[in-house]
């Protein structure tokens, strides 16, 4: 049990004495566990949370349902796991769009490809960009399927021009893994492209996102 460690040793003595970069991810996880049952400590509780999810990786993409299910891990629990990881996201995200530039459809894919591939529905996610195709903001502008009449032109370029944004570059995963565009998807796009020419505000490209795959609808000649 972790009453058992010595003082010095267990992961908030270490955090306050060390830091939080020299604690492993399961004493971090323990840390926001902060308690474990009769059974285990909660460093082998968080050891299992882990375990079951293969590391962090899959563990950032857990709902509070798939949580629940771990002996040991009730609504509470699940609950503050899921929010501290989507914290980490946040920050990642905001670090990102502070310094990161689109040079091409592999930049931009690669951006959006780990957070959107797992997605189990269709979004429709819109980069901003700077005059320097540096990322200045990352909006979710629609969840479903995707047809021309849905994905309205008024909330992709609400944003850009609220951020006063050079160009966009538009993103929406395929659940099925495959990313082949559909007629739809053309259609949303060509649709994208006309009335940010009215605007003056380039929309780059139109990328489909499917599981470790994509395709560019630039590099397809639809823009």
């Amino acid at each position: 049990m972790v009453r058992d460690v010595p003082k010095e040793e267990r992961p908030r003595e270490r955090l306050l004495k060390e830091g939080a970069g020299r604690l492993s991810n399961q004493e971090l996880l323990s840390i926001v566990l902060r308690t474990g049952s009769r059974e285990e400590s909660v460093i082998q509780l968080a050891g299992r949370v882990l375990n079951t999810f293969g590391g962090l990786k899959r563990l950032k993409m857990a709902t509070v349902e798939e949580l629940m299910e771990i002996k040991g891990i009730g609504k509470t629990k699940a609950v503050e796991i899921q929010a501290t990881l989507e914290l980490g996201k946040r920050l990642m995200r905001e670090w990102d769009d502070e310094h990161y530039i689109i040079r091409s459809p592999q930049d931009g894919a690669k951006y959006v490809m780990e957070d959107m591939r797992f997605l189990t529905q269709e979004h429709f996610v819109c980069l901003y960009l700077s005059t320097k195709n540096q990322v200045i903001h990352r909006q979710t502008v629609f969840i479903g399927s995707l047809n021309a009449s849905i994905v309205h032109p008024r909330e992709v370029f609400k944003e850009a021009l609220k951020r006063s944004a050079a160009s966009i570059i538009c993103f929406h995963n395929h659940p099925s893994g495959d990313p082949t565009p559909s007629r739809e998807d053309i259609d949303v796009t060509k649709r994208l492209v006309e009335c940010g020419m009215l605007l003056g505000i380039d929309v780059l490209d139109h990328i489909v996102i499917g599981d470790r795959k994509f395709i560019s609808l630039k590099e397809k000649g639809v823009v």
